[in-house]
């Protein structure tokens, strides 16, 4: 008998004993090379015609020696070198079918039947055993030497003076494992009665566990396909049409052809297969031609797993190289995440991928604006007078009682800091944003489309869920109103937090200018702002873990219809409290600080004495930017990098500290186990939302305040570039796989990040107008400059304060600190000088300089809206291509159905015709002659 595998033809003997001797075996052709192989011991062969996941061929020769208590077996594996040869490989199997080498994919024992899903459940075994070595599982013998040991044993336990109510527990436990293994046998029965096909495994690796493996057969696979409605290729092939004019997107691709991960495709990139809903009656529109490869992993998993669900009562070796942290610079393999993961999670992916890439140019330009402010940083007049010591400006305490006058040149460094991020190119910097985030929206939607039609999912519409339990508006508004009140404490407790950090921030200011350490006094407004950013940042942390659970707490109260209505409610409440944790302090230095301070005479004070804090006299932008770059950088490597490695690590140490094995056993245990049984220690899947919800946090910090911090795209961009692979590495090897999903776009999370996207523009203007001093500069250059530079600015800004108008008891203690004596003193604010008639009112400048920041707003706000409605109105939402493909799809899959019933018409006449033509000679014979009915004679 010969047999020929598709890749190798190997000739084998068989005597009529169903063995054969390898001496028998003259020689096996490989790839034109000669191998021999000489072995005298007789072997049973068994042939297994399907391949493994690498695409192995394999061949298992069973020896038979009856001298050895274990049989072993031999595998031979054929697989192909670098050098495009075929070399034999053999691999030692055990008696109980479990495999040495357990990389050879996941069958059954019989390998040929493919495990497509596997259920894990706890076996509970007698107290006499629970703690033994479980080496000799595999003796039958022993086992039942055991089990008899065990009965005898419990017989001896019920002795007249043991304890009954211990006796009685021990009852009522058996009672509960023999009803869960009950219930466990009719699930198992019915998933049988299903069409599914079951292997039990009970002899792991994994003390206590037993693994069902599932198989799903054709027949299954075909009608819950019908049933799903799934689109599969038919044998129609569409060809797009070639053209020789020149394709800007095909000399893009063959550009970055380096940048692609190398995996051979399974067909040419532009040969697309015709799909169509799958029909058992019309199967010969379907391409059959490898029934083992039509349904794919992730669709034979997730039918499965929709059998489970109706019936009442994995992870792979997959591309590592996706998963690696050297591999950044190359684009993921988008269609291997669908077919392994599904498309919910493939989409996650495809958005992170499209956001890192549209990061880039953000990036670049946000680089060059700072680069603009470092190289003019020299030639800004303000900062220039400010630095000048000539002007010997003195400035009015900035604390009550301890804090003495200052003179403004002190702030010389804070001042030219500020301009790298406060300059002109700032406000087109800001414009430009806007607008790429609205590029950014197009270009994903472009993308998404492309996906679907991709992925067939063109058509597709998800199936809304029944409602689990009927309630009504009287049964939910308990729930609801617990949900409000919840929700406005938790976002008060957020303000009441950021409260405290400014009294943190009033009084420690306060004790280090009493301080009597010239260190401590050094650079105070430094320390400061660096010590309460930080406190921020953990506050944050913290509270992001702790609003999470609370807001799926309160999702569960309101007890949704159904599984999307509950993720959608819980992302909002999640997004709304993890938004106002994180930008509350942010939107403080923004547009709140050194606005409701008062004057010097009159301060503003809170909780009694502590007065509020003002800006540096350049302005709170700076203050902004750190606070900005503090949270950013701090919650990307923190909160997102820092707790998904570490979390993970510090897990698997403490599983290893609690074991009893030493390295080398354990390193034994992890090469003998069974992918499943590894599987089992992974972590479970617990959605996307987290994985979504700290990208759309470092979108708003990228978008509303890119005025004040040019340097967030780049800062993201880094952060994008090691979370895809942290995610791809989490994903295959910390989490389980997850059921794949189908879905056709992101969700809810497209519309939260629109709704970032619109605010962006109102948030940018205002911290443009009111942050800023370039409205104050623009007013001040074309009003009031006699010779229309920047020259005065500095003096025009600030005002005028009688030292003896003082409140008794808040004057310096130290009124000579400077060495001279003070009789004026200078604050930023534009108000009447005190020796006007109206002292101390707000002067007619700032009327000015206010209604032109108004106006800049709503310029601003109406223009960069227009032009983003007008960019997204030029900007089609399907690509051409796509679009043209899709009703050449629509047009042959017309044409199939046409042909497909002409040629039915066509066989029913040709019927037709043969019977006409056998009609003529059954004339010549006679007519059948009615049977005669039996006469009844009566009695």
């Amino acid at each position: 008998m010969f047999y020929f595998s598709s890749l190798c033809h190997v000739a084998i003997w068989y005597n009529k004993h169903n063995t054969f001797s390898c001496n028998a075996i003259k020689q096996i052709f490989i790839c034109k090379s000669l191998y021999s192989v000489a072995n005298s011991e007789p072997f049973v062969l068994y042939i297994t015609r399907s391949s493994c996941v690498c695409g192995h061929c394999f061949v298992r020769c069973v020896p038979i020696t009856s001298a050895s208590t274990h049989s072993h077996g031999l595998q031979a594996c054929w697989t192909r070198s670098d050098r495009g040869f075929l070399f034999l490989e053999l691999h030692l199997y055990l008696d109980d079918g479990s495999s040495l080498h357990p990389h050879l994919g996941p069958y059954f024992s019989d390998g040929q039947r493919r495990v497509d899903y596997v259920l894990a459940y706890e076996i509970e075994k007698p107290s006499s055993i629970r703690h033994r070595s479980s080496r000799f599982s595999g003796n039958k013998f022993i086992q039942r030497l055991r089990r008899s040991f065990n009965r005898s044993s419990s017989r001896a336990a019920l002795h007249p003076k043991a304890d009954p109510e211990i006796a009685a527990q021990e009852q009522r436990t058996d009672y509960h494992e023999d009803d869960k293994r009950f219930r466990r046998e009719e699930f198992e029965e019915n998933l049988l009665e299903m069409g599914l096909e079951l292997e039990k495994d009970e002899r792991s690796k994994i003390p206590e566990m037993g693994f069902v493996k599932i198989h799903a057969p054709w027949n299954v696979l075909c009608r819950e396909a019908e049933f799903m409605k799934l689109k599969m290729p038919t044998k129609k092939v569409l060809n797009p049409s070639t053209h020789h004019q020149f394709n800007v997107r095909q000399f893009i691709h063959k550009v970055t052809a380096p940048l692609h991960p190398k995996i051979e495709p399974s067909r040419p990139q532009n040969v697309k297969s015709l799909c169509h809903p799958f029909s058992r009656e019309k199967q010969h529109l379907f391409d059959l031609s490898d029934r083992d490869r039509f349904f794919d992993s992730k669709t034979r998993s997730s039918i499965v797993y929709q059998i489970l669900k109706r019936t009442r009562c994995t992870k792979a070796k997959y591309s590592m190289e996706w998963a690696c942290y050297s591999v950044f610079y190359k684009y993921q393999p988008i269609g291997l995440i669908r077919k392994y993961f599904g498309e919910k999670i493939g989409l996650y992916f495809a958005w992170l991928g499209v956001y890192t890439q549209m990061l880039i140019p953000a990036a670049i330009i946000g680089v060059i604006v700072f680069l603009y402010g470092c190289a003019t940083v020299d030639d800004n007049i303000p900062s220039m007078e400010i630095c000048d010591p000539r002007n010997n400006i003195t400035m009015c305490p900035l604390c009550d009682h301890a804090c003495s006058y200052w003179e403004l040149v002190t702030a010389c460094g804070t001042a030219r800091a500020s301009h790298l991020f406060d300059n002109a190119a700032t406000v087109i910097f800001s414009i430009f944003m806007a607008l790429w985030a609205v590029l950014f929206m197009e270009h994903w939607k472009r993308r998404q489309m492309r996906l679907n039609y991709t992925w067939d999912l063109t058509g597709f519409g998800e199936e809304e869920q029944d409602e689990k339990v009927k309630l009504t508006c009287t049964d939910r508004m308990p729930a609801y109103l617990t949900t409000m009140v919840t929700m406005c404490f938790l976002i008060v407790l957020t303000f009441a937090i950021v409260f405290g950090v400014i009294l943190y921030r009033i009084s420690i200011k306060a004790a280090l200018h009493m301080s009597n350490y010239p260190a401590a006094r050094s650079n105070i407004r430094a320390t400061v702002k660096t010590t309460a950013a930080i406190i921020n940042l953990i506050i944050i942390i913290i509270l992001d873990e702790i609003y999470g659970s609370i807001a799926r707490w309160l999702t569960t109260l309101e007890v949704p219809k159904t599984d999307k209505s509950f993720e959608e409610r819980l992302i909002f409440k999640a997004f709304i409290l993890k938004f106002a944790n994180a930008f509350t302090p942010i939107v403080y230095l923004a547009f709140f600080r050194g606005r409701l301070v008062g004057r010097p005479g009159k301060y503003l004070y809170v909780v009694g004495s502590y007065r509020m804090e003002e800006c540096a006299h350049a302005g709170c932008l700076m203050e902004l930017c750190i606070q900005l770059c503090i949270t950013m950088l701090g919650k990307q490597l923190i909160q997102n990098n820092l707790f998904e490695i570490g979390i993970p690590k510090l897990k698997k140490l403490l599983r290893r500290r609690k074991s009893d094995l030493d390295s080398k056993q354990e390193e034994e245990l992890n090469r003998t186990m069974q992918r499943y049984e590894k599987d089992h220690f992974l972590g479970p899947f617990v959605g996307l939302s987290p994985e979504y919800m700290e990208m759309i946090i470092q979108f708003g910090m990228v978008t509303l305040f890119v005025a004040s911090f040019p340097l967030a795209p780049l800062f993201a961009l880094l952060n994008n570039i090691i979370e895809i692979r942290l995610d791809a590495k989490k994903f295959v090897t910390e989490l389980r796989r997850p059921i794949a999903v189908k879905a056709k776009d992101i969700g809810i999370w497209y519309n939260i990040l629109r709704g970032l996207s619109k605010v962006a523009v109102i948030v940018n203007a205002f911290v443009i107008s009111f942050t800023s001093d370039f409205i104050p500069r623009l007013v001040y250059q074309h009003m009031f400059s006699p010779d229309g530079t920047l020259h005065g600015f500095v003096n025009h800004s600030l005002s005028y304060f009688n030292v003896t108008d003082f409140q008794p008891g808040t004057e310096p203690v130290e009124p000579m600190h400077l060495g001279y004596k003070v009789e004026i003193c200078r604050y930023k604010d534009y108000r009447e000088p005190p020796w006007s008639s109206t002292p101390y009112q707000l002067s007619k400048d700032f009327w000015a300089i206010l209604a032109a920041r108004l106006a800049f707003v709503i310029v601003f706000q109406n223009v960069v809206m227009l032009m983003s409605d007008f960019v997204d109105w030029l900007i089609p939402d399907i690509p051409k291509d796509i679009s043209v493909q899709m009703h050449k799809e629509k047009i042959l899959m017309v044409e199939v159905f046409m042909k497909e019933e002409q040629g039915k018409r066509l066989a029913a006449q040709d019927n037709q015709n043969q019977d006409k033509c056998a009609s003529p000679s059954s004339d010549n014979q006679s007519p059948p002659q009615p049977r005669s009915r039996p006469i009844s004679h009566a009695n």
